[in-house]
């Protein structure tokens, strides 16, 4: 299937590594112009480089916290500049504090909104003039499957992906008659290095071993397995191509069976 995404001018951002650097990645393969943002400027050369091994292709990088107001409007201002225009935003961010609430303070609280939710809702307002002035664009908002399924001891995460997940809902009813598609895209388990952080401090908190905690994990997932991020990458560019033409609004989630809910 063509994506139509040749040329096409897209921001991955906190694509240094993990899910983001996947998305990119694939977003890469597809022909697009890529440009990968993180805070972390040697994460960003080792993944343009391993993007540019695997593709043959020139992939673009800035810096960017994504905490912070000024340098997501720096990133995407400049990304457009430069790629003349843009017509994907992939909306990504690091995981907030893990713990339960009894563990957060305000301050918790404030920089979980601001990592989680804040940044979306910074990244798009940038993107929406380029979008607009183009008649039209592709939103992808990468969350959680705790959007629909709470996740034990990721409380901030809990909450705070609702409303990137809210956000997808609201914006694409407003923003539809502009030509413009949001979709949010929720991984489930999905072989990272956060997943591998999560699993360790569980094996520590209960005495076990990594493997015993990956491998109930496991249990949990109708196919009986750790998902791979090219998995999931694959139907996130999906949802952010100009193949998708009718679907805006929706929570795809990449989780094995995961969620049981209807």
């Amino acid at each position: 299937m063509d994506l139509m995404l040749s040329g096409k001018s897209v921001f991955v951002a906190a694509a240094s590594k993990g899910l983001g650097k996947a998305v990119a990645l694939q977003y890469a393969k597809e022909g697009a112009k890529v440009t990968i943002a993180s805070r972390s400027l040697e994460r960003l050369v080792e993944a343009r480089n391993d993007i540019r091994e695997q593709t043959g292709v020139e992939v673009s990088m800035i810096e960017m916290d994504a905490s912070k107001g000024e340098d997501i409007s720096h990133a995407i201002r400049t990304a457009a500049a430069a790629a003349d225009g843009l017509d994907v935003l992939v909306t990504n961010a690091g995981g907030p504090r893990g713990g339960f609430f009894a563990d957060m303070e305000d301050a918790d609280w404030a920089q979980g909104f601001e990592l989680s939710l804040l940044s979306t809702i910074r990244m798009i307002r940038e993107a929406l003039p380029f979008m607009k002035s183009a008649g039209g664009g592709r939103i992808v908002n990468l969350t959680s499957i705790s959007i629909k399924q709470p996740i034990d001891g990721l409380i901030l995460s809990n909450v705070f992906r609702a409303g990137v997940n809210a956000l997808t809902k609201s914006l694409a009813t407003e923003l539809a008659k502009d030509g413009i598609l949001v979709n949010t895209v929720a991984p489930g388990r999905i072989g990272t290095d956060r997943i591998a952080e999560l699993d360790a401090k569980k094996a520590a908190s209960q005495g076990r071993t990594v493997e015993e905690i990956a491998a109930e994990a496991a249990k949990s997932i109708p196919l009986g397995r750790t998902g791979t991020p090219e998995e999931f990458a694959r139907h996130a560019v999906f949802y952010g191509s100009f193949a998708n033409t009718y679907v805006t609004g929706q929570a795809l989630l990449v989780d094995g069976g995961m969620v049981r809910g209807l």
